[in-house]
């Protein structure tokens, strides 16, 4: 190690406790830091980030175990780290390695990635008998990626974030550097948040209102990956929870990922899309205890991070909710503090819109691991003055639990039910009607008795993890052989129908076929009570080659191929005249659950549920595939006036008469919607709607999805 200058050539001052992190300040740059075990810390400033120290600072101020000092003639672009020093008793929870440098948990912006050079990232000797017990006395400061002090100064030109209710919204998931990677994008900065900025225009066509972005927080790659020349292309792996990912940049000067990400942020408002960040605070890079030590592990293992073990040594290993070797200990004060200032950074500095919260079912576990909805986490974010106005989505399980419908009522949960049902009866599956009904209304099963609405369902049929919509009803099995682990990873029960052929295929009758049920599975997600996601990509079709799990995966394999928008134009098409049917139609944007009641006191109930002859549902027969329902308009104010929808869902194999419900006098139906018939006729808008002759019935094709409007 460098030798260390209590008082340093430079001018020092005690600083501030608030807030942690580097914050610039007349005077110089202010360094505060949280441990509560360690007993010394050093902060180290660099000019060069593959270089050696230029300074090494003994923090001498302590107050309410904050580590805190005043850098006096530091300015914006300052490169540092720390080292940390205090107990090595692994057994025991304790990590401290004087050695190696560390990653302020609230550094703006990092000089690179990480990477585990002659595994020189390992607090340990990876080469010892005992492993993780031992130490590793190595220094590391020329591999450990440093921190950038950063000036929050940006131009927003008057942003305005988008004011778009749960029901108006329409979710567009979406990897950043995916959406341009490919060559095809033809943008000037392929792959980052700037050729993200010129791709928008395709967003607005589609009508999408929001984006999600998988994470942009920096991320560490694992080292298998790296062995096996892999990467981890989503990263759900976070290093540093306030700082852009810096792959995602121009890489034009340091720190340039800040600026380019606002740049991002105040485009897509420009365009009234919110923006809503895919966000891991259950667990962090450095994994198991075999993992590298970065960061929280190192500045206070037993304070950040929920342990476990044998009797004899209780503290040694970590809890593992996630899967993925540790997960933090949100039952902690210091803990909570960390993720609530990373969230309220990300809305007051950097403007984006909501959270999709990872495995968000960890972030309720209290210290026995048990979750509850009045967790510590759940309860400081319903009273933050910040964070109680954004939209807030759960990813509602883990590795050991499913918490669909246990959220606080501030929070839409990630409805994992509407997509395996919806799966289920569109290829036809037997028994499926019955909760189909409920995912159609708005899952009030779920959502209704705690006081949300059917909008805090978060409805999605496709995700990043698993197929995409067209993989979806092209393989019936998982091709994850890329990934280079034997086709074992990913999940076996994807609820898919290749159509009669596995993989792709020149049959017409298999493709018109397989684009049939893509429209029907989009109808289904776009028309039922709830807030639709859609996997950025399926609007055109795009594949992963039956790769349903396609983390590793930062190629054409992932990557957004932008000549299939031309030649899917059709199914683009649709995508659009059925979002903007949504619009029309706002009995498709109520609030209410739909619950079969006469709310407007004419006799007409606003759902209405119909066998094929106008008899009742069949709803406990295990082979019925066809499901036909009315919903009532005329309480919704809408430019079509008083209104009513027809919807027959035929997931048979077989054609099917549906008898239609009278309408008033003077009023007739017309057909909006057949997934059966040719592209240009498949979907019309109100107004264009084609006039059923006989009228009294509809005979619907199968496996179609019709739409009739009647006024």
């Amino acid at each position: 190690m460098p030798p260390v200058n209590p008082r340093s050539a430079r001018k020092l001052s005690p600083g501030s406790i608030q807030p942690l992190g580097a914050t610039i300040t007349p005077e110089g740059v202010n360094f505060a830091l949280f441990s509560r075990n360690a007993r010394e810390v050093h902060l180290l400033l660099f000019d060069d980030p593959a270089g050696e120290p230029t300074d090494v600072i003994r923090v001498e101020n302590q107050s309410r175990l904050v580590w805190h000092v005043l850098v006096h003639g530091l300015k914006a672009g300052q490169l540092y780290g720390y080292r940390v020093m205090g107990d090595h008793d692994p057994a025991h929870g304790l990590r401290f390695n004087p050695h190696k440098l560390l990653i302020d948990p609230y550094a703006r912006a990092l000089t690179g990635k990480a990477v585990n050079t002659d595994n020189l990232l390992l607090a340990y000797d990876p080469y010892a008998r005992d492993l993780d017990l031992s130490l590793d006395a190595r220094g590391n400061a020329h591999v450990v990626p440093k921190c950038i002090v950063v000036d929050d100064a940006f131009d927003w030109q008057g942003d305005v974030p988008p004011d778009i209710p749960l029901e108006q919204l329409l979710i567009y998931e979406v990897h950043l550097k995916g959406f341009t990677a490919h060559p095809s994008s033809g943008v000037d900065h392929p792959g980052t948040y700037l050729g993200f900025v010129e791709k928008i225009p395709h967003l607005q066509r589609l009508g999408i209102n929001a984006v999600e972005l998988l994470p942009v927080h920096e991320h560490y790659v694992e080292d298998f990956l790296k062995e096996r020349g892999l990467t981890n292309y989503w990263g759900y792996n976070t290093l540093a929870f306030f700082a852009p990912e810096l792959s995602y940049s121009t890489r034009s000067s340091p720190g340039c990922q800040v600026a380019e990400f606002k740049t991002l942020v105040r485009e897509l408002h420009r365009a009234g899309i919110k923006v809503i960040l895919d966000v891991v605070y259950n667990h962090t890079a450095e994994g198991s205890e075999l993992g590298p030590t970065l960061s929280l592990r190192g500045i206070d293992n037993p304070t950040y991070y929920a342990l476990t073990g044998p009797a004899e040594a209780p503290a040694r290993l970590y809890q593992n909710y996630t899967g993925t070797g540790n997960a933090l200990d949100l039952a902690k004060p210091a803990v909570i503090r960390l993720v609530m200032d990373s969230l309220r950074y990300w809305v007051q500095v950097m403007h984006v819109d909501g959270f999709r919260f990872d495995l968000a079912s960890v972030l309720g576990r209290d210290e026995d691991g048990t979750f509850r909805t009045s967790s510590g986490f759940f309860d400081a974010v319903s009273q933050d003055p910040v964070l109680s106005r954004v939209t807030l989505i759960a990813e509602p399980w883990d590795l050991g639990t499913y918490q669909v419908g246990s959220f606080p009522i501030d929070w839409s949960e990630w409805n994992g039910r509407f997509r395996d049902t919806v799966r289920q009866f569109v290829k036809g599956d037997r028994d499926q009607v019955r909760d189909v009904g409920a995912r159609l209304t708005g899952s009030a099963d779920l959502y209704r008795d705690d006081g949300r609405s059917a909008y805090n369902s978060v409805n999605f049929v496709t995700c990043h993890d698993g197929f995409t919509l067209r993989d979806l009803a092209t393989y019936d099995v998982k091709h994850n052989q890329a990934n280079l682990e034997g086709n074992l990873d990913g999940t076996d029960d994807n609820d898919s129908w290749n159509c009669g052929f596995e993989g792709e295929t020149d049959d017409p009758a298999v493709t018109r076929l397989r684009r049939q049920q893509a429209k029907n599975l989009l109808c289904t997600l776009l028309f039922s009570a709830g807030t639709p996601m859609v996997l950025g990509g399926d609007e055109f079709l795009r594949t992963q080659r039956g790769n349903n799990n396609a983390y590793c995966q930062d190629n054409e394999i992932s990557w957004f191929d932008w000549r299939e928008v031309e030649r899917n134009a059709d199914i683009v098409a649709f995508f659009e005249k059925a979002v903007a049917l949504t619009r029309l139609c706002t009995i498709l944007q109520r609030r209410k659950f739909l619950l079969g009641e006469d709310s407007n006191g004419d006799g007409v109930p606003d759902i209405a549920w119909f066998g094929r002859d106008l008899d009742s549902p069949a709803w406990d027969d295990p082979e019925l595939r066809t499901l036909c329902y009315q919903l009532d308009g005329s309480e919704q104010r809408s430019e079509l006036g008083h209104y009513r929808l027809f919807f027959i869902l035929n997931a048979a194999p077989s054609l099917r008469h549906v008898q239609l419900p009278p309408l008033w006098a003077g009023a007739r139906w017309g057909r909006l919607v057949d997934t059966s018939l040719p592209a240009g006729e498949d979907i019309a808008l109100p107004g264009n709607e084609v006039p059923l002759d006989p009228p009294g019935f509809y005979l619907a094709n199968p496996h179609s999805t019709v739409v009739l409007l009647g006024r």
